[in-house]
């Protein structure tokens, strides 16, 4: 499949469910003691390495920015589909949101103090990862954190539909940990952590804690 091919489908898929999608999460990290824990050490991690701005890259309706901003954070969010922005300001006026793909990270070098990637490494073909990591090694300063989760497994689900019942049309890439580690290790990072949220089953999902060296 061409870049365009999935970027487009992406974000014309996002465009399409945003309002729903924002519903569906609202209140995710709140109601989920890992979730909200594994947001805290990463921003614990962002003020040991000396604080600055931090970059949550996918940020979709941009809950997860604003629950680190509440955390003290100085996040801002960057996402894909113009849909999910548009929502994102709206919901959480004071913060700073830009539409940009990760595939064209065009943010400074080590300009920011750490980096999140939740769920927005999903649609992305192999290839494709590995050249992304490589432009958030670059983004990060040293000693900074990153921060991502996946869907683990193994294999691509075309996914049509979701939220509010909505047409879709992405592909959902499954990762085993140890795989999306090596890709991190190449770019530089170390990483130094890893948890499991309900492992062994079919929604299984994983959160690297990682640093660049």
């Amino acid at each position: 499949m061409a870049t365009d091919d999935w970027l487009t489908d992406t974000r014309t898929s996002y465009d399409t469910v945003a309002a729903g999608y924002a519903d569906k999460v609202r209140e995710a990290i709140a109601g989920d003691r890992y979730l909200s824990g594994a947001l805290a050490l990463f921003a614990d991690a962002v003020r040991a390495a000396g604080g600055g701005p931090v970059a949550d890259v996918g940020c979709g309706p941009g809950h997860v920015t604003a629950h680190l901003h509440a955390l003290g954070v100085d996040a801002f969010g960057i996402d894909l589909s113009p849909g999910m922005i548009e929502v994102a300001r709206r919901d959480h006026p004071g913060l700073r949101f830009a539409v940009s793909s990760m595939t064209e990270l065009d943010l400074p070098a080590a300009s920011v103090a750490g980096l999140l990637a939740w769920h927005s490494l999903i649609h992305l073909p192999d290839d494709e990862v590995r050249s992304v990591i490589e432009r958030f090694h670059r983004a990060v300063r040293p000693g900074g954190p990153l921060q991502v989760m996946f869907h683990v497994g193994d294999g691509v689900r075309l996914k049509t539909e979701g939220y509010g019942g909505h047409p879709m049309k992405v592909r959902v890439h499954r990762r085993r940990p140890e795989q999306v580690a090596g890709w991190l290790e190449a770019a530089g990072f170390t990483v130094e952590a890893q948890m499991l949220l309900e492992p062994g089953e079919a929604a299984s999902q994983a959160v690297l804690f990682a640093r660049r060296d």
